[in-house]
């Protein structure tokens, strides 16, 4: 993923296509970011006015006059002085930005080496992205079902341990860009890469794929399915061991059972629960209420229809675990009980759902009654038996194992996950579970680095600015720990608040200590002198 360009208020995301000012996302036409990011990426010189317009309008023959409103909608937004108009040349780019990795030192605490980039050399396995296969229906709203089959095609190929297969957040991000395989298989270091399209059409589906070697440039496999609507689950299992068999022949026979998936009943309430998953997501990464409500809505839509619907049931639990971390549960214990009923639903259709017992180590690790960490860490590793491409059960693994005090432990898990899906657009929740591993190491300046490229990603994740403000304590940058925690309360208040009433999943009483006592000094509660105790 392109690091974001940062210049005092504001912040320009290419992969995103955002401009936010002070973290909140700005109104801008595409045409007038196109031409942004033009003046951006050639801001070392003047660019004519040809050239900006043969940029922003390819193909297109357009009046200078558009130029000009363009230019204009900028310096409104970042001010008359961003572009500067040379006479009889064009224009240029006048600020100096930073990418987020390269943002100069505040401090000597956070001068400090940084943290160590992805290594996206191939790995010692064959390794493959699937790629978001096309919607061919020219209907919108089969968006939601197109996107399910690319995203149950890579569930399935993560079952098989002797693949590496990049993470669904991460082959996303080219969701509908023209791109070329050998780029995406070098943004992402695997070797091959998956893509195809889908057509539905009344009771009908076509659906087609192509896997490409990256290295040879070489078609390796293609085929076209023309089915039933009623068989599309197993075109995609066809596919799946289609892939395996073209690229990892030594895969045995039991590890080929596992690509047989559990049907859903009805395909309406299949669509219905990926619609219900996708705000559910949406809504933990902006901790947004009214989103979150809505999701829940949904997958009880889903489930009216189909009380077995997979996606709808981990939607629906979702929503409520994020009642419980993030406040809103009149009665923690029902929705706990809840969430533990749903969870227990998934697991007993699929036992060999990794998820599943993913999400089962996160609701335990927030039960009412107290954290049962040991527990949780068994669901956890246990998904990590079933499934090692998993990201989200990588990053569970982290932070439980923190939480069990192998802090070191945790950042391997949460480092792998970062492998898996190095363009993920959630890597803000692996960057905080290292910025809260780096503050129990004592490696704070680490720890701010990772917070603060945390925050970059998404500005409102309220925990990034958690751990921030406690390895600035770290640092001994009271004033920016507590400007951080500030930030942190208004985004997560009720979680805030249980912290600092010594609620805490973490087991080990040095750690609960240091946690604690960093929070309260952040928030102004504790003398800073309280700190060097426990730094």
């Amino acid at each position: 993923m392109p690091d974001p360009y940062i210049f005092g208020r504001f912040e320009v995301r290419p992969d995103e296509r955002q401009v936010l000012v002070d973290g909140k996302a700005a109104v801008l036409g595409a045409r007038a970011l196109d031409l942004l990011l033009c003046l951006i990426e050639r801001r070392d010189r003047v660019v004519g006015k040809d050239e900006l317009l043969q940029l922003v309008w390819p193909g297109v023959v357009v009046e200078e006059n558009n130029l000009t409103v363009q230019i204009s909608a900028l310096r409104k937004l970042l001010g008359p002085q961003a572009v500067a108009t040379v006479a009889g040349r064009g224009y240029r780019f006048t600020l100096t930005p930073a990418t987020a990795s390269q943002s100069p030192a505040e401090s000597d605490c956070v001068s400090a080496p940084t943290p160590t980039e992805i290594d996206l050399s191939l790995p010692d396995k064959p390794s493959i992205a699937v790629l978001p296969f096309a919607n061919m229906s020219g209907d919108a709203e089969q968006e939601y079902f197109t996107d399910g089959v690319t995203e149950d095609i890579i569930t399935e190929l993560s079952r098989f341990h002797s693949l590496f297969v990049i993470a669904r957040n991460s082959s996303f991000t080219y969701k509908g860009k023209a791109v070329d395989v050998r780029t995406v298989a070098k943004e992402l270091g695997v070797r091959y890469v998956l893509e195809g399209s889908v057509r539905k059409a009344a009771n009908r589906i076509r659906v087609t794929a192509q896997l490409v070697d990256s290295v040879t440039g070489n078609h390796i496999w293609a085929e076209k399915y023309d089915r039933v609507m009623e068989d599309v689950f197993d075109v995609q299992e066809e596919v799946t061991l289609a892939i395996v068999a073209s690229i990892a022949p030594q895969i045995d026979a039991a590890e080929r059972d596992k690509a047989s998936r559990l049907r859903p009943e009805n395909l309406s309430a299949h669509e219905i629960g990926l619609r219900a998953w996708t705000l559910a997501m949406a809504a933990l990464g902006n901790t947004d209420t009214a989103m979150r409500e809505e999701a829940a809505r949904v997958a009880r839509e889903a489930l009216a229809i189909d009380p077995r619907s997979r996606y709808a049931l981990n939607a629906l639990e979702l929503t409520l675990w994020q009642q419980i971390v993030f406040g809103g549960a009149a009665d923690r214990k029902a929705v706990f009980d809840e969430c533990m009923r749903l969870v227990a639903t998934v697991i007993r259709m699929d036992p060999s759902d990794s998820f599943a017992h993913t999400r089962a180590a996160w609701a335990i690790v927030y039960d009412p009654n107290g954290p049962r960490v040991d527990e949780a860490l068994a669901h956890a590793r246990h998904a990590y038996e079933l499934n090692p491409n998993s990201v989200d059960t990588l990053v569970c693994l982290g932070y439980l194992e923190g939480y069990n005090g192998h802090w070191d432990r945790g950042t391997e898990h949460l480092l792998a996950a970062l492998r898996r899906s190095p363009r993920d657009p959630r890597i803000t929740y692996v960057y905080s579970g290292l910025a809260q591993g780096s503050c129990f190491t004592a490696e704070y300046a680490n720890g701010v680095e990772y917070a603060r490229r945390g925050v970059s990603t998404a500005p409102n994740y309220g925990f990034n600015h958690v751990y921030l403000a406690m390895n600035y304590v770290g640092c001994g940058e009271l004033d920016k720990a507590g400007a951080a925690f500030a930030v942190a309360q208004r985004l997560i208040p009720a979680w805030v608040e249980s912290r600092l009433q010594r609620e805490s999943p973490i087991l080990h009483p040095s750690d609960r200590r240091r946690f604690r006592v960093f929070l309260r000094v952040a928030a102004g509660l504790e003398e800073p002198s309280a700190a060097d105790a426990v730094r």
